[in-house]
């Protein structure tokens, strides 16, 4: 079950994903700034804006890595897990306000304003030049982190990186993608103003860098809500669960499994069995016991109840994955 079920402990490479993300977003933002502010392109203003705010997320996801990788104790006997995806719900309410909100409302007064200010063009391509090689260099982090997990898990890349039970991995690698793309719209504006004459093209720019943000923060807003209320995860999870249950010389069969992510990389369990043999009433609570210390030997399991199965339950092959 260890290789299909996830079994690194939460922190480690997403951390330094992270860490590599607040770097690289700082410098550019604090580039992007002062670019804005000396050559008044509304498309640089916008991509200021997402730098800020990626910058500002990045403080949000580094708390969700801190404060969600804390284990069990006697107040949260399922641990800390589910504050990641708080902390990592809130940066993606920051991407949508900060970044999408701001960015629409600068290209809509600009081009409603029909602003036809002269660039210093050259500041633009070379901050822009810039940004591109930083958020490369962070976004390349964050592939490398999820290709390693999606080929562990034999998964699509892109399926793992949208269905990744890490917030803080999806986050950088969804928000450095964003960037990369928004940095090609802004210089696309910026070309086109500079081409024209029209600034009309810079403020399109800036409302079209925006729609972006708001596109990927909606995305990243929707699987945070989904691992709050409940995700039980994917089919190959509940399958590999389930296998690695089967193993266990005590179990005849699995009934009914129930799984359920209670924070990154940590799942809890609910099963029902049919035990090998007819064992007295007195140490079936025993051997079930043993059982479930058994699976929580697995680091991704944070804690498993095993119940006997009713002699009415179905069994696995009726019981849906989602239940």
């Amino acid at each position: 079950m260890k290789s299909s079920t996830p079994s690194d402990a939460p922190g480690g490479e997403s951390l330094r994903t992270v860490v590599v993300a607040f770097g690289a977003n700082l410098g550019v933002a604090v580039a992007k700034s002062v670019a804005a502010v000396v050559t008044g392109s509304a498309s640089m203003v916008a991509e200021a804006a997402h730098s800020w705010a990626d910058t500002g997320n990045e403080i949000f996801l580094l708390v969700a890595n801190k404060r969600g990788s804390r284990g069990p104790d006697r107040r949260r006997p399922l641990g800390y897990g589910r504050e990641a995806y708080v902390w990592s719900l809130l940066a993606a309410i920051g991407l949508f306000v900060a970044g999408s909100a701001v960015s629409v409302w600068h290209g809509i007064t600009s081009l409603l304003g029909g602003e036809s200010s002269a660039e210093n063009y050259t500041i633009n391509y070379v901050v822009l030049a810039v940004a591109f090689v930083l958020e490369g260099i962070s976004f390349l982090q964050s592939v490398k982190q999820i290709r390693g997990e999606a080929n562990a898990y034999e998964t699509d890349f892109l399926d793992y990186a949208l269905e990744t039970s890490d917030p803080t991995l999806r986050a950088v690698f969804a928000e450095d993608a964003a960037a990369l793309i928004g940095l090609v719209i802004a210089a696309a504006g910026i070309g086109l103003h500079q081409l024209t004459g029209s600034a009309v093209w810079d403020a399109l720019g800036s409302i079209a860098v925006g729609v972006l943000l708001g596109v990927v923060a909606i995305v990243l807003i929707d699987r945070n809500r989904r691992f709050l209320t409940g995700e039980p995860g994917p089919g190959a999870l509940w399958d590999a669960v389930v296998s690695g249950i089967e193993k266990f010389p005590e179990v005849a069969s699995v009934r009914f499994v129930r799984i359920e992510f209670v924070g990154p990389k940590q799942i809890f369990v609910v099963a029902s069995v049919d035990l090998v043999g007819d064992a007295v009433e007195s140490s079936i609570a025993h051997v079930l016991r043993r059982l479930e210390s058994r699976l929580e030997s697995n680091v991704a399991v944070v804690d498993a109840v095993f119940t006997v199965s009713d002699p009415d339950e179905g069994d696995t092959g009726t019981v849906s994955h989602r239940t």
